[in-house]
């Protein structure tokens, strides 16, 4: 079994310990648990995927240091941590100092949901700002698209066609998320572009999108 009740009295004394150390097995936490390492290792193997289909021999170099960096910053930022935790934490702070004495004891998913669930932010957050452009190009693209495009569209999974067009009516101010556009309502109904304009206007005296002519004459 992956998950095995500690062996020994002695691991059992600390009445504490065992109360945080079941909270870790009830069924709901349980399956949040597996759900975010299952789902972080499947971006991780896409990702890589990914990454081996599209490699370009002239890429190696930048490829290796882009590696090497990756694992220097982690490296670097499990040390910041540890230091942070064993320098400051206390078993006093609340929810969390307990926590660190149960580690030794845990299973694979006890071990790993912690930042599994941050992982898979960052892996969905790499996906789609390297999407970004290729997504607004389909947004704009009426004519031979794959069926599989047309269906993240049609489901708002991707930047929709109908959607983005409200952004290219004039004077364009609006629904400028290109890509999911699932924030394009709800920043518009709280006017936060707007804000941000005229904030920047009243530091700068710059006014927003001034050189839109510009930006016509020149397309034309």
């Amino acid at each position: 079994m992956l998950c095995q009740q500690p062996e020994g009295k002695g691991n059992w004394d600390n009445v504490e310990v065992k109360r945080v150390f079941l909270l870790f097995f009830l069924t709901g936490k349980r399956l949040q648990e597996w759900i975010s390492v299952i789902l972080c290792f499947s971006l991780i193997g896409f990702n890589f995927y990914n990454l081996l289909f599209y490699l370009q021999l002239e890429h190696t170099s930048s490829v290796i240091v882009g590696i090497f960096a990756g694992v220097i910053t982690a490296d670097f930022l499990s040390g910041l941590f540890h230091w942070g935790a064993d320098t400051w934490g206390s078993v006093e702070l609340p929810i969390v100092g307990k926590v660190r004495t149960v580690l030794y004891t845990s299973c694979f998913a006890e071990a790993l949901y912690e930042t599994c669930p941050w992982e898979c932010y960052v892996f969905a957050l790499i996906i789609f700002i390297t999407m970004t452009n290729q997504i607004h190009k389909w947004s704009h693209t009426y004519f031979g698209l794959p069926r599989w495009v047309i269906f993240l569209q049609d489901w708002h999974v991707i930047l929709p066609r109908k959607h983005h067009r409200i952004h290219h009516v004039s004077p364009h101010e609006t629904y400028f998320c290109i890509t999911t556009g699932w924030l394009n309502y709800p920043l518009e109904k709280i006017r936060f572009w707007r804000c941000l304009e005229n904030i920047i206007q009243a530091v700068t005296g710059e006014k927003p999108r001034a050189d839109d002519m510009k930006w016509a004459q020149k397309i034309k």
